[in-house]
């Protein structure tokens, strides 16, 4: 007898409720309402190769609701990807398994993206649909045509990202983009009506996306649906109405979203389903059917690897693809090095940002940058780059709009997707805005590069609603989060260099407003900043060490000289970034740093993390306060950040 698409999904609902039950801790109800939908997605529409989990043009599957991740893992392990094996199903949630709680997709190969944070997931893949359509743009359909799609459930849309990721999606006319809502109805604490009363199809219809209502218990209605989904020219949303925790006494209800639902419950699930077996066993018809079912792409995937034998961009595309950078890039950077030091000239960073930019998004054309309405302020647009529209996807610039958050969680889309090393601008202020997307970057490891000016008191008469204070020390604080706050244009470039070389996570750029004099006076090709810090400025028999980043090094230089003129020969080390001096031997630290010498530091900034480096007795020039509004020089003055200020601290230490 045929194996039916019901029993196709009832093997999903049967493991994840299994490995919920096991780990005695998991969200079985979004895979017990979704299964059926899931089914038809990956049986008959997802192009995906299981023995290939890394095929360029693939089509992107997103579980932007990841608590529900049995059914990701479910669908994968039933495919016939390697990376889920039946023991890690037993071991949901255990240390060496590949099924964590949430998705992490530098665990498990065939999970796109780490998803988790609501909302999160379908504002990557908004970036993942722009990459797909920005690379099909530069080699064409033979090489990259694919869909994203995206499994989200009512939290999702509840959270603020997910109206700039839809009003975006909607705007560029996404029309690879398939997002089919678990229309549920339901969250933790009771019925959505408690808390919301969004029609969601007119929502998603204000923003320019097409939208089709479908029963997600009905394989023939959800089927239809794709089927439809595929001819559309927008963006689409299917609202695909479920049952959460189908099969279950407390299904349709709050209790049913998470939590292992005890034994007698999953039996009664398994009597409601038809499921008479043991737990973690799946039949050997329908085990054959789901791996028949994940070669259903094989041609395609033949042809695709034809057509890429047969191009003449086939080099370039796989370089392309894998990120790497070309060649020239070190030679770019020391050209541009030496004609800063013959220019020297006085500019903000943001202005010195700008001009290495010009230089790197001619040599690298992969660079795809942009800015959240601030383009003049952050300095990140280009001769060679163009706006990207639906009018023409070639473009290498994105005017976001006023989206931080969605800004940033499109730049890890389309890291991840791969093809594009994203960057895009704001104030750092506002890193607060997308923070969330920010870490998850991180945490995956993504090259994104955040560009962040306007990055102290320095800004001026704004005031304190946009003067950064702690927000470069709580990025510091970021695992796996480069930091780089340059003191003129030669760092600056060295810094940018960093950050496109740092394949395994994400960089901010903290610039700043102000103009600065510039600091590095004779030419190295040495990437100094790649120290993380260095002695900037030494002195003979130095009686103590300043240590300061950005554009309090000029006031370090100053210190410096005043204080030789009463006879207290300092050193002055540029600390760029702490996370890269981090990593250097304790030897060059302490010799950099004078060993035992005393230490003051001046950033204007809060003290938090400069302890490591200056002992608790070491003298700190900075802020403990919010801003204020005035003219920047006055602020600085008003705030003891000045030489004066860090003279002082020296004699009371030598």
């Amino acid at each position: 007898m045929a194996v039916s698409n019901k029993n196709m999904a009832n093997a999903i609902r049967a493991l994840s409720m299994d490995a919920v039950e096991a780990a005695k801790s998991g969200h079985v109800g979004l895979p017990l309402g979704m299964a059926d939908a899931a089914t038809v997605l990956f049986s008959k529409f997802l192009k995906h190769n299981p023995a290939d989990p890394d095929w360029a043009d693939r089509d992107r599957f997103v579980l932007s609701a990841g608590h529900g991740s049995m059914l990701v893992y479910s669908l994968l392990h039933l495919t016939g990807y390697d990376s889920v094996s039946r023991d890690d199903i037993r071991n949901f949630r255990q240390i060496g398994a590949t099924t964590p709680g949430h998705p992490e997709n530098f665990v498990t190969k065939g999970v796109e993206t780490t998803t988790g944070p609501l909302g999160q997931g379908i504002a990557t893949a908004v970036g993942m649909a722009m990459a797909e359509r920005h690379l099909n743009a530069r080699f064409g359909d033979d090489l990259v045509n694919h869909k994203t799609y995206v499994i989200a459930g009512d939290g999702c849309l509840m959270e603020g990202i997910s109206q700039e990721a839809i009003t975006l999606a909607g705007h560029l006319k996404l029309s690879n983009l398939i997002v089919l809502f678990d229309d549920n109805a339901v969250t933790i604490d009771g019925g959505t009506d408690m808390a919301d009363n969004t029609d969601q199809c007119a929502r998603f219809e204000a923003s320019d996306w097409v939208t089709k209502r479908v029963d997600g218990h009905d394989p023939a209605d959800v089927e239809a649906a794709l089927s439809w989904a595929q001819t559309q020219n927008k963006p689409v949303m299917l609202a695909v109405k479920t049952i959460i925790g189908y099969g279950a006494k407390r299904a349709g209800t709050g209790p049913a979203h998470g939590g292992p639902y005890g034994l007698e419950e999953v039996q009664t699930v398994r009597d409601t389903i038809g499921w008479p077996h043991a737990p973690f066993e799946i039949p050997a018809d329908i085990e054959a059917v789901w791996k028949t079912a994940g070669q259903h792409a094989l041609g395609a995937y033949a042809d695709w690897n034809a057509r890429l034998d047969g191009s003449a961009q086939k080099s370039e595309f796989k370089a392309c693809i894998d990120g790497h950078l070309h060649g020239g890039l070190a030679e770019v950077v020391a050209n541009h090095k030496k004609a800063l030091v013959e220019a020297g000239e006085d500019k903000a960073t943001r202005q010195w940002s700008g001009a290495i930019l010009e230089k790197l998004t001619e040599a690298i054309p992969e660079m795809v940058g942009g800015s959240a309405d601030l383009t003049g302020s952050n300095n990140t647009k280009t001769s060679h780059t163009t706006p990207m529209s639906s009018a023409d996807w070639a473009g290498r610039y994105v005017h976001y709009g006023i989206r931080e958050h969605g800004m940033a969680a499109a730049m890890n889309g389309m890291a991840l997707h791969g093809g594009i090393i994203p960057y895009s601008g704001t104030f750092l202020v506002f890193a607060d805005y997308s923070r969330p997307a920010i870490r998850l970057g991180a945490l995956m490891g993504e090259r994104v590069i955040h560009v962040m000016t306007h990055d102290s008191i320095g800004l001026g008469e704004d005031g304190p609603t946009h003067q950064p204070v702690e927000h470069v020390a709580s990025l510091r604080a970021m695992p796996n989060m480069m930091v780089f706050r340059p003191c003129d244009g030669v760092e600056t470039a060295e810094a940018w260099e960093l950050a496109l070389r740092n394949t395994k996570g994400p960089s901010t750029m903290a610039l700043t407003r102000q103009k600065l004099k510039s600091a590095r006076t004779t030419h190295t090709d040495e990437n100094m900043v790649a120290h993380g810090g260095y002695v900037l400025s030494d002195a003979d028999g130095a009686k103590a060490v300043i240590i300061a980043t950005g554009s309090e090094v000029e006031i370090a230089i100053e210190a410096q000289a005043d204080l030789a003129a009463k006879g207290i020969p300092v050193r002055v080390v540029s600390m760029p970034c702490m996370d890269l001096f981090e990593q250097q031997s304790t030897a060059y630290q302490r010799e950099t740093l004078g060993g035992d010498l005393p230490k003051v530091a001046v950033e204007a900034g809060v003290r938090f993390g400069w302890d490591r480096w200056i002992g608790f007795d070491g003298g700190f020039v900075g802020m403990d306060s919010f801003g204020a509004s005035a003219p920047y020089k006055e602020l600085y003055k008003h705030f003891g950040i000045t030489s004066d200020a860090v003279i002082a601290e020296v004699e009371k230490r030598v």
